[in-house]
């Protein structure tokens, strides 16, 4: 089974997009901040972090970069999903590492499209 990790503060959108990926075959784990996004995936290797950018004390730029700059976790593909709709807001997010980039409120037919594109995928996980 698929594990995806999703980092959000909100936990309204935390449980919402967390229902939403279970019923759609995904085991996901939750994470309210940064730092706890990259303690549990070093801790339990999923397989994709879905990482909201605007997180209390350390960012998801600066999560990403974390996860990405360790050996450990660099090969997991982080998905920034945030309401930054931006253009610098993108490109930032990129330049910390982000694999692909999507905006809530979520459409989840995107979302999980986005998810199986980047493991490689289709139907269900």
């Amino acid at each position: 089974m698929t594990t995806l990790l999703l980092v959000e503060d909100n936990e309204m959108n935390r449980d919402a997009i967390s229902r939403l990926l279970e019923r759609r075959g995904f085991t996901v784990l939750t994470a309210v901040d940064g730092e706890e996004g990259i303690q549990l995936c070093e801790e339990k290797q999923p397989d994709l972090v879905l990482m909201d950018l605007g997180l209390p004390g350390i960012d998801g730029f600066e999560a990403t970069r974390r996860i990405k700059a360790n050996p450990q976790t660099a090969r997991i593909p982080v998905v920034a999903l945030t309401a930054r709709v931006l253009t610098s807001d993108q490109e930032a997010a990129f330049a910390a590492g982000c694999d692909d980039y999507d905006t809530k409120p979520a459409d989840l037919t995107r979302l999980v499209g986005k998810i199986r594109a980047l493991l490689g995928t289709s139907g269900a996980p």
